[in-house]
């Protein structure tokens, strides 16, 4: 019947389920987000927010963490290099070693945790306009207060 919404068990063939609110992943963006993932060095590590932010991707962490999960595996993409903001290894959805390998993998690159299983973002974090990074520059998009940030000159007397 058209014109009235169907219930649970109607139609179920002739639309997949979905829940409210969630969105498909959007693989056609993950290219940009890869992009600013092979530029991290070695013994550096970004945020899913800080490669969102780069990728022109602006509060779009998750999507980074569903690029990230995405990979096909033997990627030489250097995935492990990707933490939250707490400078924790994201717990995973799935079981698996995947924690513990991107741990031991930053920590061959030199990459320190703490006791509490963090990495010192104020140390081990890129800083693209550092000139770290492959592939020439990449402009930062700039950061709310940027412009506030700007040394001030003073004033002639």
């Amino acid at each position: 019947m058209a014109g009235r919404p169907r219930t649970a068990g109607e139609g179920a063939a002739a639309a997949p389920a979905r829940r409210l609110g969630a969105k498909p992943a959007s693989t056609s963006l993950w290219p940009q987000i890869y992009a600013v993932v092979a530029r991290i060095p070695r013994g550096k590590v970004a945020t899913y927010g800080q490669v969102a932010a780069l990728a022109g991707l602006t509060r779009h962490a998750r999507l980074v963490g569903y690029a990230m999960f995405g990979l096909p595996a033997g990627s030489k993409l250097p995935w492990h290099r990707v933490i939250n903001s707490r400078g924790e290894v994201s717990a995973r959805s799935s079981p698996g070693p995947s924690e513990a390998l991107q741990r031991h993998l930053l920590e061959r690159e030199g990459v320190l945790f703490d006791a509490r299983g963090r990495v010192a973002l104020k140390r081990y974090r890129w800083d693209p306009d550092a000139g770290g990074g492959k592939a020439g520059p990449a402009a930062r998009p700039p950061r709310r207060g940027d412009a506030a940030k700007a040394p001030r000159r003073r004033a002639a007397r």
